[in-house]
C-alpha cells in the first residue's frame, strides 16, 4: 500500500508559505544546489502529487512553460486534484481530477500500486488531509526565517498528533528536511 507524504515548506516559527506572508520571497531567495538537487531527487520519488483545486490553477499555469529545476518532474509526474467544482484539468498534462469524498479517493489512491504519493502546496488541502488523519508522513521543508503572521501548517485539532522523527536533513543555506511519521503508525 502507498503512503500519502505531505510535502510542505514552511517558516521556521511553523507558518505556511502563503502569498502573502514573504517567505515564498525567502524560498525564492535562497541559493543552495545542494539542496536543490536533493528536493528534486525527492521529488521524482513521487507516483503521483496531491493537490487541492487552488493549488492545480496556480501550478497549471506556471510549471508547464518552467525552466525551473523542478519542472521536468513537476510536469511528467501524475497529479490529482481534488475538486468538486473543477470540470476539466486539461490546462496540464498527467492530471486527473479526484471529485469524491476525500477519504474514499485517498482510499482507493493507496491501494493502487506504484510509488507513494506527495500531496504539495495549498494550506486548505492540507489542513483537510491532517484533519481526515490520511497523512502516514510528513515532510516539512524548514526555512531559515520567521514571518510572524501566516497560516500554521497545522489546523486546530480535537486531539493531538504525536509525530515521531524518522529522518533529519540539514543543508548549508540553513533549510532543514524533517520528516516525521505518527508516533501510532
Amino acid at each position: 500500500m502507498r503512503k500519502l507524504i505531505l510535502s510542505f515548506y514552511v517558516s521556521l516559527d511553523g507558518k505556511s508559505a502563503d502569498a502573502d506572508n514573504g517567505i515564498r520571497d525567502v524560498m525564492v531567495s535562497v541559493d543552495d544546489p545542494e539542496q536543490e538537487e536533493y528536493f528534486v531527487s525527492r521529488l521524482w520519488e513521487a507516483g503521483a502529487f496531491l493537490m487541492g483545486r487552488n493549488s492545480y490553477e496556480i501550478m497549471a499555469g506556471y510549471w508547464p512553460t518552467s525552466d525551473h529545476p523542478s519542472a521536468k518532474a513537476m510536469n511528467e509526474i501524475p497529479k490529482v486534484v481534488f475538486s468538486r467544482t473543477l470540470k476539466s484539468a486539461d490546462d496540464w498534462p498527467e492530471t486527473r481530477i479526484a471529485s469524491g469524498d476525500t477519504t474514499e479517493e485517498i482510499a482507493k489512491l493507496k491501494a493502487e500500486p506504484g510509488k507513494d504519493l506527495v500531496a504539495h502546496g495549498g494550506t486548505e488541502f492540507m489542513h483537510s488531509l491532517i484533519k481526515l488523519g490520511v497523512v502516514d508522513e510528513y515532510r516539512l521543508w524548514v526555512l531559515p526565517a520567521a514571518t510572524g503572521k501566516g497560516a500554521p501548517l497545522f489546523p486546530e485539532l480535537d486531539r493531538p498528533v504525536n509525530l515521531r522523527l524518522v529522518k533529519s536533513t540539514a543543508f548549508q543555506s540553513g533549510i532543514l528536511e524533517l520528516v516525521y511519521a505518527p508516533a501510532d503508525k
